[in-house]
């Protein structure tokens, strides 16, 4: 049986627990049955400890302490714009090169990296509360929500991690998406899209790209989505009222807002997929809206 122990320190911040995360998703064959154990800050884990625990120290790790192998706060060390996570992604790379072109665990780098270096205060508005959604933060409330739960921490921050990186996954893959099979149409001025894709983030990135309307048929399940950026002239009631007399079977919901016309959504489990085409969809806009 493969014994491994990573230790890093109490109250583990996004550095500690972005390292121990990287370890055991991305060195499973090493480290994804890993125990964790918590040290002061600075400090490695005394052997005796570590034996009560059932490890001998050639079994045990250190992340973001005990100035080892992923620890940057050396002095030789600590002006580099470096952290564990940077550390660990540099060793996961050598036993998996593949892993120097996954760009959604690149970013998650990029981000410890920076908020190790308090990088914030060079974010735009860094004094806006909003900030306060973000994962160093929460992890900061964490500790007064539940003070001295050290695993509950590092679970939440797992949790988040892994919550993190599938969001990003998608996300990077819906720029390729829209990039590659995007349809763009006009409505009067407006730039619009249509795509046929399962992936719905391909919604939100095109309208931050600029497009007024974004049109979706997920080629599975058959469900269409509709959205129009909140800022755009588009009001979607005519196009809602002219697809509701031609389709009979699906299950629409218009959004009182007048940005939102759906066919399908995670929150509704009871509705049936539209019969029209994406093309027949994008004729109906086209005739309806202005």
């Amino acid at each position: 049986m493969n014994k491994r122990l990573i230790v890093t320190h109490h109250a583990p911040d996004c550095d500690a627990i972005g390292s121990t995360w990287m370890l055991k998703r991305f060195d499973a064959q090493h480290y994804a049955t890993a125990q964790v154990a918590f040290t002061d800050p600075g400090t490695t884990i005394h052997p005796s400890e570590a034996e009560r625990l059932g490890f001998q120290m050639h079994e045990v790790t250190h992340v973001d302490t005990g100035l080892g192998e992923f620890d940057h706060h050396q002095p030789d060390r600590g002006q580099l714009r470096i952290c564990a996570t940077s550390l660990v992604y540099d060793y996961v790379c050598k036993i998996h090169p593949e892993l120097k072109n996954d760009q959604a665990l690149q970013e998650i780098v990029k981000f410890v990296t920076d908020d190790d270096h308090f990088g914030e205060v060079d974010w735009p508005e860094p004094d806006a509360l909003r900030y306060s959604f973000m994962l160093p933060s929460l992890l900061h409330g964490f500790e007064s929500v539940d003070p001295h739960n050290d695993e509950s921490q590092m679970h939440f921050g797992f949790t988040c991690f892994d919550c993190a990186y599938a969001s990003l996954k998608e996300t990077i893959q819906a720029k390729e998406v829209v990039e590659k099979d995007g349809q763009t149409f006009q409505i009067g001025q407006l730039k619009c899209l249509a795509i046929e894709s399962k992936n719905d983030t391909v919604m939100k990135y095109a309208q931050k790209m600029g497009y007024s309307l974004v049109v979706r048929k997920d080629p599975t399940s058959g469900e269409v989505r509709i959205k129009a950026r909140p800022d755009s002239s588009v009001e979607l009631k005519p196009l809602s009222e002219a697809i509701l007399k031609v389709d009979t079977i699906g299950t629409w919901y218009y959004h009182p807002s007048g940005k939102m016309l759906l066919n399908g959504s995670r929150k509704q489990r009871h509705q049936r997929p539209t019969k029209l085409s994406l093309q027949e969809v994008v004729a109906l806009a086209q005739e309806h809206l202005s």
